[in-house]
C-alpha cells in the first residue's frame, strides 16, 4: 500500500470519527431533553397530585354539606326546626328531659340500669319524657356515629314515639351499644340491624330508606345545636323544672333505681 493510500484511509478514518461523535452528541442531547421534559412532567404530575389531594381535603365534609340541606323534621316533633320531641300523656302535669348521646357509653348504662323503670313511670302518666341529642361525642373521639345514629332516631321518631324510645332502647342495649371509641353507629346498616330488633322499624321500608337517604340527617345537626346552647356539660343528664335530677352525692345523674326514684319522686313533688 501506498503512503498516498495509506494518508487517504487515515483521512478518512477521522472522518467517520468525527461523523459518528457528531452523530452521538446529537443522541445524547436528544436523550437529555427526553430526560427533562419527562422530569418535568412528572414534577406537574406530582404537583397536580398534591394539588388535587389538598383540593380533595379541603372539601366540605359529608356532613358539613348536610348542614346546608333541605330540613326535614320527623313526624311528632314541634318548635323551631323540629327540634322540640315531647311525647307522654296529656294528663302528665311535669316533663322529664333526658339530654343523650347516642355513642356516650354511660347513658348506655343508664339505659341498662334505670331505662325500664323510667318507662314504667312514664307509661303510667307519672311525666312526659323530652329528649335532646347531642353528638359532642363524634367531636372529641372523632368520628360521625352520634350524627348517624341520632338521623336514624329521627327516622324512627317519624314512625312513632313508641318506636322512637324502643329503637333508642336498643341502641343503647349491652348487646349493639359499642365502645365510644369504636364508631359502629355509622354504618347505616348497623342502625337497620339494631332497628329490626324493633317490630314497627323491622323490614320498615320507608325506615331504611329515610336511613340510608340520611333524610334527617339535617335535622340531627339541628337538634346538636340544641343540646350545644343547652348550658348542659355531659350526657347523660336528667332534669325537671330545669333542676337536675342527681344521684345520693348531687353532681351526677343517678345511675341505681333506687336513687333514681329518690330524685324523682322529689323533683315531682318540688
Amino acid at each position: 500500500m501506498s503512503k498516498r493510500n495509506s494518508a487517504a484511509s487515515k483521512t478518512a478514518a477521522r472522518e467517520r470519527l468525527r461523523i459518528e461523535r457528531e452523530r452521538e452528541a446529537k443522541r445524547a442531547k436528544t436523550r437529555r431533553q427526553i430526560i427533562v421534559a419527562c422530569s418535568v412532567v412528572a414534577v406537574l404530575a406530582v404537583a397536580g397530585g398534591i394539588g388535587y389531594a389538598v383540593v380533595q381535603a379541603n372539601k366540605p365534609s359529608y356532613w358539613e354539606d348536610a348542614a346546608k340541606a333541605k330540613l326535614v323534621a320527623p313526624a311528632n316533633t314541634s318548635g323551631k326546626n323540629g327540634t322540640t320531641v315531647v311525647m307522654g300523656k296529656a294528663s302528665a302535669k311535669k316533663t322529664l328531659v333526658m339530654y343523650e348521646d347516642p355513642r356516650c357509653p354511660v347513658c348506655a348504662q343508664f339505659e341498662q340500669t334505670v331505662g325500664s323503670t323510667v318507662k314504667s313511670d312514664f307509661d303510667a302518666g307519672k311525666f312526659k319524657l323530652q329528649f335532646v341529642g347531642a353528638t359532642f361525642l363524634d367531636r372529641s373521639l372523632t368520628g360521625v356515629g352520634s350524627k348517624n345514629a341520632l338521623s336514624a332516631l329521627g327516622a324512627a321518631l317519624n314512625v312513632s314515639p313508641e318506636a322512637f324510645l324502643e329503637y333508642k332502647t336498643a341502641l343503647y342495649s349491652a348487646k349493639y351499644h359499642p365502645d365510644e371509641t369504636e364508631d359502629k353507629f355509622k354504618d347505616d346498616s348497623y342502625l337497620i340491624k339494631v332497628a329490626d330488633t324493633v317490630s314497627a322499624l323491622k323490614g320498615n321500608a320507608a325506615f331504611q330508606k329515610a336511613v340510608k337517604d340520611g333524610t334527617y340527617d339535617r335535622w340531627a345537626l339541628e337538634m346538636s345545636k340544641t343540646f350545644d346552647s343547652s348550658g348542659v356539660s355531659g350526657t347523660p343528664t336528667l332534669k325537671m323544672d330545669g333542676k337536675a335530677l342527681t344521684d345520693s352525692g348531687g353532681k351526677n345523674a343517678p345511675m341505681t333505681v333506687a336513687d333514681f326514684n329518690t330524685a324523682l319522686n322529689a323533683a315531682l313533688k318540688g
